[in-house]
Formats: C-alpha cells, structure tokens, sequence
C-alpha cells in the first residue's frame, strides 16, 4: 500500500473489527467511536442541606456530637480544679513591708555644700546630680546651710541661707532637678555645727526656732530634716510639736517627709532606748564597728534589728564629724565597707567620697576626675585612678543589687558566723533569692563553715574583692568556704521552696 493509507490505517483504528477478520467487501461494524475532552473539570459540589441534615440525624452522629461535648466539659472542669488545686496548694506570698523613699537606696551626705561643688554653691551640686543618680542615690543630706557664727546664740536663723553656699534661688532649682531624677533633699538643721555643743548647751532654747525652720522649709519643697545629736534635741518639752510639723505634713499626693536623727559613740542599748523615745523615721547611727570583734558586731545587729522596724535604722559610719569611710579603720579596705553598709538591714549612709575611697584631706576633685577621658601619664597616678574606678565600680554594683533584690532591700537578717574578725549573715525574704554576706578584716585567712535550715550545699558568687580565688559566677562550696584576710564576698542561691 501506499504510505497514506499505512497511516490512515493507523490512525482510524476505532474502525477495525473487534473480533475475527471480517469476508471481503463487507461491512465493519462493532467499533465505537468516543471522544473524551483533553480538559475536563470534575466539580464537588458536596452535599444538600437535606442530605446534611438526614446524615447528621443518624445515630451515630449524634452519638459522637455527645461524646465530644461530654469531653470538652470534663477536660474544662479539670483544668479548672487543677487551677484551684495548685492556687490552694501554693505558698502565700509574704506582705510587703511599707517602704519610704529613704529606704530604697543609698543617702548620701554633703556637709560642705561649697567645697564639694567647687565653690560654684547649688548650681554645682545639681551638675553632680546625673553622677550621683548613676550611684542609685535616693537622697542628698546638704549642709548645714544656714547661717549662724561658731558659738553665738543670738546670731542663729534658719531660715537664712549662708551666702557662701548660694541662695533660695539656686536651692529651687536645685529641689526641681532632683526631684525630677528621684532624689530626695534632707537640710541638716544643726544649729551650731561648727562648734563643740552643737545645740549652744541649750538645745530648749533654739526648739521653737527649729518648729519655724522645719515648717518654713517643708513649704520650699525640702523633703525631710537631720538633726545632729538627737538624744539632746529629742528630750525637750517641745520635741512633740516639732515632730508634729514634720511627720503630719504628708499627703496620699505627696510623698512622706522623714525626720532624722544622728548619734555617734553610743551604744546598741542606748541607740535603741532613742529610737523608742523619739519617734524618729530614720536614725543614723556609727554602728557597727570594725575595730570591734565580729562576734559583738553581730550581737549588736540583732539586737537593733530585733528590736526595731528595719525601716528606720541608718547604718552611717562617716560624716561631718567622723570624716571619710577610710579614716573609720585604715586598715579595713573601703570594699569591705561598702559591702557591709550595702547588705545590712536597714538604709546606708555615706559621705561625699566614700564611693571612691577618697582620704582624709584628699581633694574632692578626684571624684569627678575619674569620669574624664584624659589618660594618665605617670604610672603611679594611674595605677590609682584605675584603683579608685573599681572602687567606685564595686559601689555603683552592690547599689544596683540592692534595688533590685527584695531580700537586701527588706529582707530579714539571720547571723551565720562570726569571729574576732570575721562576720557572716543570712539575707532572705519570701521566694525571692537569697543572700550571704562574709567578711575578714583581720590579716589572717579563715575557714568556716556556714550552717542553717534554710541554705544548700553550694551557692553563686555574686560579687568579691578577691577576683583570682573567688571568680564572680562560680560556686562555692557552704561548707568550705575560705577567704583571705581583708577581703569579702557576696553570695546568693536560689529560693528552693
């Protein structure tokens, strides 16, 4: 055949027969001819409301809506009872004590206002105000401001600023900017500061010019009052009308006005019979004392701290008349101080540059010094600002630590350990974490091992002046614990329910 008809043949084969040759000349038949369309869509078009409705009414289906419902209820109420269970079950949360603004951080002491700003009076204290925020400070203690010559009665008011400190102007602008960063202003109204009987040998006879002061201030906006001396102040007929002014000046829109006090070379007993007599927020003490064994420095510790809300005890080791943190006890390293004021139960104290371990006679101008970008060419001036700048590192740490864990912040104090010259507590509030605080300051190293119901067998080093041995974030072992003479460590672990 020709080629056409070879591939018509093959291509027309619907028409070949089904089965068997057929004879010659007949007909084919028995082939089907179907076209199926290369693009066919098949549409669900699922079922009718009537067809739904005939299969969701069959048994089985009903059967199973019932089953499903019955689950979603018992799983419900399970979780609802677990719910309750676990809220019974769980430990109440212990009260917050109250708290006022000067036992959230650290106050801070500038007795000579002139001096500490570089005779640039309160314009210069405000320019030190982002510093010392940066320090967590949540109060400045200023003065005395006022004016009065040494030994001189009749010279004494109030309510007159010295003019070598600067006027009511700049102690406006001063209240304004510090308020506004938090910071709290307290005026020292000693009235003879700079003489021996700070109250003239007569401290009845300035009382009612004292009552004016303190309600003539308080109209300034200055948030609270020291007075130097308190035991002499305190026992005069007019004591309860000047704490009237003070302590019932407060309002639920503004926040408490604190009346303090200050003691120095007092004992435990005789501090505690004040604050039970004169009703002050807040006493500063020089407890405790490092030139006394660790063993009387925890009995008088908890002997306050037993005794008194820790809300108004003031831990102030230097001032106006005791001088810098370093003169306390040469021979204790500032750290060892700072931690010890940092940790204890109550609102530590300190005195313009103690942050940095300034001395005795060393000008404030090191202070600010360390914040400045200008290396130091000789080396032994430099080896010092380093040391200052982590004196001052390890300050700014632990006032950090301290606003942020409830347990330094109100927590209470159980004593661990102590010795001739070394001291160890217990911090804890709650199921908050927990804190020790060891310290050496005698030249020996020690060995101790800490014990009570409450701690585990090891805890985390939070902060140390021995960096070598006592690596920060490493554990250490309660039941082994050394350290090296004059030095500290802070330490904490979790609560474990």
């Amino acid at each position: 055949m020709e080629m056409k008809e070879v591939e018509l043949n093959e291509l027309d084969q619907e028409k070949q027969p089904m089965t068997g040759d057929t004879p010659a000349g007949t007909e084919k038949n028995g082939c089907v001819k179907v076209k199926v369309p290369e693009d066919t869509e098949v549409k669900f078009t699922g079922l009718t409301k009537e067809e739904l409705m005939r299969v969701a009414g069959t048994t089985g289906w009903v059967r199973t809506r019932w089953i499903l419902l019955v689950l979603f209820w018992l799983g419900w109420v399970g979780m609802l009872a677990g719910a309750v269970v676990i809220i019974v079950q769980a430990p109440r949360c212990k009260p917050i004590p109250e708290m006022h603004w000067w036992n959230e951080g650290p106050l801070y002491q500038i007795a000579d206002v002139s001096t500490f700003s570089g005779d640039n009076g309160f314009k210069g204290v405000e320019e030190k105000l982002d510093s010392l925020n940066q320090l967590k400070v949540k109060g400045l203690i200023l003065g005395p401001i006022h004016n009065v010559q040494l030994n001189q009665p009749s010279t004494l008011d109030l309510k007159t600023i010295n003019p070598v400190v600067g006027n009511e102007k700049g102690l406006n602008s001063l209240l304004e900017r510090a308020h506004k960063k938090g910071i709290s202003i307290v005026l020292d109204l000693t009235p003879n500061y700079e003489g021996a009987a700070v109250w003239f040998n007569n401290a009845a006879a300035v009382a009612e010019q004292l009552k004016a002061a303190c309600a003539y201030w308080l109209h300034k906006g200055v948030d609270g009052f020291l007075m130097s001396d308190l035991g002499q102040i305190a026992s005069t007929s007019a004591w309860p009308s000047i704490q009237a002014v003070v302590q019932t000046n407060a309002t639920e829109e503004s926040k408490k006005p604190a009346l303090m006090g200050s003691v120095t070379s007092v004992s435990v007993d005789d501090a505690s019979l004040l604050l039970n007599h004169s009703g002050v927020d807040l006493l500063l003490t020089s407890l405790p004392d490092l030139t006394q064994t660790g063993i009387e420095q925890a009995q008088g510790i908890n002997k306050l701290y037993s005794s008194h809300p820790q809300t108004s005890l003031g831990w102030s080791l230097s001032g106006r008349t005791l001088g810098p943190l370093t003169s306390r006890a040469p021979h204790v390293p500032i750290r060892l101080y700072q931690m010890l004021l940092f940790t204890l139960p109550g609102t530590p104290v300190f005195n313009r540059g103690d942050e940095v371990g300034l001395k005795e006679g060393e000008p404030l101008d090191i202070i600010w010094d360390l914040e400045s970008t200008a290396e130091e060419k000789n080396e032994t001036a430099k080896a010092v600002r380093a040391e200052r700048s982590e004196v001052r590192s390890f300050f700014k740490a632990l006032s950090d630590l301290r606003g942020k864990e409830r347990a330094l912040l109100h927590g209470d104090f159980t004593s661990l350990y102590s010795s001739a010259s070394s001291l160890a507590f217990l911090r804890l509030w709650d199921q908050s974490e927990r804190f020790i605080t060891i310290l050496n300051w005698g030249d020996a190293p020690i060995n101790m091992a800490l014990t009570n119901s409450d701690l585990p067998a090891e805890a985390r080093i939070r902060l140390s002046t021995d960096t070598e041995k006592l690596a920060v974030d490493s554990m250490v072992s309660l039941q082994k614990v050394y350290l090296g003479p004059k030095q500290a460590v802070l330490l904490s672990y979790p609560y474990a329910g």
